[in-house]
C-alpha cells in the first residue's frame, strides 16, 4: 500500500511546462474576476468589452470575420455577440455597397461613452491587481507571454 502511494506521488510531479501553465490559467481566473466586475456595472461580458475595443482601434470599421480573428478569446458564435451589441446600439453592421458579401461592424458613439466610462475602472483595477510587480517585471512577463505566443500560433 504504502509503495502505491509513493508511485502516486511521484507520477504528480508536473512538468514545469505544466506548472507554468496551470499557473497561467490559475492566474486569468483571477484576474478576469476583477474585471468581469467591473463590466457587470455596464451590464457587459469580457466578450462584448473585447469587441468594444477592437472596434475603437478600427473607427473606420471592421469585416466581422476580421473581428472574430482579432479575439482574445475566440467565441464560436461571433454573429450572436454582435447581434447582441447592435440591439444595445453599441456597434452598427453594414453590408459594403463595393462587395456584397463583406459585412462591417462599426463602433457607435454610445459604443465610445461606454467604453469612455470603463477606461478608469479598468485601468484602476488593472493597477491594483498587477501593479506591484513594476514596471520593469511588468515588461519581462510580456515578453514571456509573447514568446510562449508565437510557439503556439
Amino acid at each position: 500500500m504504502q509503495e502505491a502511494i509513493q508511485l502516486n506521488q511521484r507520477r504528480r510531479l508536473a512538468h514545469p511546462e505544466e506548472t507554468a501553465f496551470l499557473d497561467l490559467l490559475r492566474t486569468t481566473d483571477m484576474l478576469s474576476r476583477g474585471l468581469i466586475a467591473v463590466l457587470k456595472q455596464e451590464d457587459l461580458s469580457a466578450t462584448q468589452y473585447n469587441v468594444l475595443r477592437i472596434l475603437r482601434g478600427a473607427p473606420q470599421g471592421l469585416p466581422c470575420g476580421e473581428v472574430a480573428n482579432r479575439m482574445i478569446t475566440r467565441d464560436p458564435d461571433i454573429t450572436r455577440l454582435l447581434d447582441r451589441l447592435e440591439k444595445r446600439g453599441l456597434i452598427t453592421r453594414t453590408r459594403e455597397t463595393k462587395d456584397r458579401r463583406l459585412v462591417m461592424a462599426r463602433i457607435t458613439p454610445q459604443g465610445l461613452k461606454l467604453l469612455g466610462r470603463l477606461d478608469e475602472p479598468v485601468q484602476e483595477t488593472h493597477r491594483k491587481q498587477l501593479g506591484h510587480l513594476g514596471r520593469e517585471r511588468l515588461q519581462r512577463l510580456t515578453e514571456l507571454l509573447k514568446a510562449a505566443q508565437v510557439e503556439v500560433s
